[in-house]
């Protein structure tokens, strides 16, 4: 049997032959390939390293008061800027900034522990402040937005601060 093959650069065709021995010696080897013996599974659990339990993903509320505080501020800071951008209001742009500063005290204040209560004093009397603030205008204006979703936020954020003030307190 005979096979020409091509160069690929040089275009030049080349003539292979394969003798009926190849052939068969070929095949002889293709087919006497052997795939080596599959693992098996041993009991290797005590082969296996013990570590502690995952950690639980639970954390309480009071946990998460510096991270509120944070979030909380930033969001006030940035509904202050837009309400002015939009509307020209100087009292949501005092408001936003105010609020910004007050939060971006508690949150210096909850990092040391000796004023972590101090921290998270301010910080819920600022929510509560808003909250107020934000009750009153929805109730005056009736209009949900922006009042209606900041009312919910500082309530949460009140609850937050309220969580770690008693988990802190008792």
């Amino acid at each position: 049997m005979s096979f020409a093959t091509s160069h690929p650069f040089l275009g030049a065709t080349t003539p292979i032959s394969l003798s009926n021995n190849t052939k068969s010696s070929f095949l002889a080897s293709a087919t006497s390939l052997t795939l080596p013996p599959k693992p098996t599974r041993t009991n290797t659990t005590h082969l296996r390293r013990r570590s502690s339990p995952p950690p639980s993903p639970r954390c309480s509320l009071a946990e998460l008061a510096p991270a509120t505080s944070s979030v909380y501020g930033a969001l006030l800071l940035g509904g202050g800027l837009f309400a002015y951008a939009r509307s020209g209001s100087k009292g949501s742009l005092v408001g936003g900034l105010s609020g910004a500063a007050l939060m971006a005290s508690a949150y210096y204040l909850m990092q040391n522990p000796e004023t972590k209560v101090i921290g998270e004093a301010l910080g819920f009397g600022s929510a509560f402040l808003f909250s107020s603030v934000f009750g009153i205008r929805l109730a005056a204006t009736r209009k949900l937005i922006p009042a209606g979703p900041l009312l919910g936020l500082s309530v949460a954020a009140l609850v937050v601060f309220t969580s770690a003030y008693m988990q802190d307190k008792i």
